[in-house]
């Protein structure tokens, strides 16, 4: 079986989805769109419209790939959101509108968890503080599902699978499970199952995109960097590729980097189906862009559930502006005083409440102060000011952008390419909760529909 890769953001490219979709001769092609912040940012927008919440692109995603899919590859995404029903309901009307003829849609529900989560009070991983202790208004509490209500709605025939937050290798996991059969409790399969949707899950990453160097990692065709697919056997050893012509690179390294990606512990990775092991996983080259990976295995899934809760942390407001030439630096670091100085005398900001980065001057690498001169960041040619602060109200913020801008005239000299905005900030913060406080949900668009329709291969 082959799955293929379409997203590996909220924000992520819709041409190699296109192609992928058109030239990958997929089984299920998968959009991964959620971010550790993205359900919380979600829910704010759902707050303020009740009809908003899911993923922004998700219509644009899905005009261009479902002529390519429907009655040969199903979708699996995780675009809902924060509003899975209004997703579902928004790739209905796409498809209508396509005239595509009968496209079933499944949505999944439940990760929203707000209730437990206010009722039990867990302690927060960062500070093991519990929620009642913070004082900041929360907003949303949404758990990672599991695969299980993925496999559920592949069950009734759905041509799109949406969900919303889960974990980011069950978007994977789930049709290898419900094609073969796999036992939830086969923790062989599962583990590796889990090594194939995390390689996947950021799309252009395992193809050479978060991996290029022009020097030390040169990656070809990176403009038309080309998604990958894995082709899956029963017993869940996969190979690796991409579309032919398309560019990137796949090969052991790009695979290696991706499996260490935001893994804490090879041997021991936690996810909602099982704790996957990936301390043996090995990657042999099979000729270009073909990987075999083998190796993965697993333990029993944990009791509890990662949660991220949503909190309202006020607004932030911010200014930027670049100085260039001789004692770029200098200058810099005058207007920032002058801008750091009239907001806390003139407005009555607190020092914590305001930061400053001088970009092009070893800013990036604050916290390692011996590199701060690192190629002459002690010198620069330019240098671009940003200024940010902390306000409790849109209002505040937007005084620390002007005046940034009000060094224009009154500042030192030279300053320009001023830029202000503000925006409010939504903090997340992660808990766990028991598995069997979750119950997640599927609804079927069309019930009548419940049948497979079409020819998937």
């Amino acid at each position: 079986m082959r799955l293929g890769a379409g997203a590996g953001f909220a924000g992520d490219r819709i041409d190699p989805a296109v192609q992928i979709a058109r030239d990958g001769e997929l089984d299920y092609l998968i959009f991964e769109c959620l971010g550790e912040r993205t359900v919380a940012l979600g829910q704010a927008r759902r707050l303020a419209d009740p009809s908003s919440g899911h993923d922004p692109m998700l219509a644009e995603r899905m005009r261009a790939v479902l002529p390519h899919c429907v009655g040969r590859t199903r979708i699996i995404t995780n675009s809902g959101a924060a509003n899975p029903r209004a997703a579902g309901e928004l790739v209905r009307r796409v498809a209508d509108e396509l005239g595509l003829g009968e496209v079933r849609v499944a949505v999944i529900e439940g990760d929203d968890v707000l209730a437990a989560v206010r009722r039990l009070d867990p302690p927060t991983w960062e500070d093991g503080r519990r929620l009642g202790e913070i004082d900041e208004p929360v907003i949303s509490a949404n758990a990672y599902l599991g695969c299980a209500p993925i496999v559920e709605a592949l069950a009734t025939g759905a041509d799109v699978v949406i969900t919303g937050r889960c974990s980011d290798p069950a978007l994977y996991l789930a049709p290898l499970v419900h094609e073969f059969g796999w036992s939830t409790e086969d923790w062989q399969r599962l583990g590796r199952g889990t090594l194939v949707g995390h390689l996947l899950e950021c799309a252009g990453q395992l193809t050479g995109g978060y991996f290029a160097d022009p020097v030390t990692k040169p990656v070809p065709g990176l403009a038309r960097l080309g998604f990958p697919f894995a082709d899956v056997d029963s017993d869940g050893n996969a190979i690796f590729g991409k579309p032919a012509g398309s560019g990137g690179r796949l090969d052991a390294q790009t695979c290696a980097e991706q499996l260490l990606y935001e893994v804490d512990d090879p041997a021991n990775y936690l996810t909602p189906d099982v704790v996957a092991d990936f301390s043996a996983v090995r990657f042999t080259e099979l000729g270009p862009d073909r990987v075999r990976a083998e190796g993965a295995s697993g333990k029993p899934r944990p009791p509890t559930l990662k949660v991220t809760v949503g909190f309202r942390s006020g607004w932030q407001g911010e200014g930027q502006l670049s100085y260039a030439g001789p004692r770029a630096l200098e200058r810099a670091r005058l207007a920032a005083e002058v801008t750091i100085e009239r907001l806390q005398e003139l407005h009555g900001f607190a020092a914590e409440e305001l930061f400053v980065e001088l970009i092009g001057a070893g800013a990036a690498l604050r916290l390692r102060p011996e590199m701060a001169s690192y190629r002459g960041a002690e010198d620069p040619i330019e240098v671009r000011l940003r200024v940010v602060g902390r306000a409790a109200t849109p209002e505040r913020a937007r005084l620390v952008g002007q005046e940034v801008e009000g060094l224009y005239t009154n500042g030192p000299a030279g300053g320009g390419g001023s830029r202000q905005s503000h925006h409010e900030v939504i903090a997340i913060r992660s808990v766990s909760l028991p598995s069997n406080e979750i119950r997640a949900s599927v609804q079927l668009d069309r019930p009548h529909l419940a049948e497979p329709q079409g020819a998937y291969r």
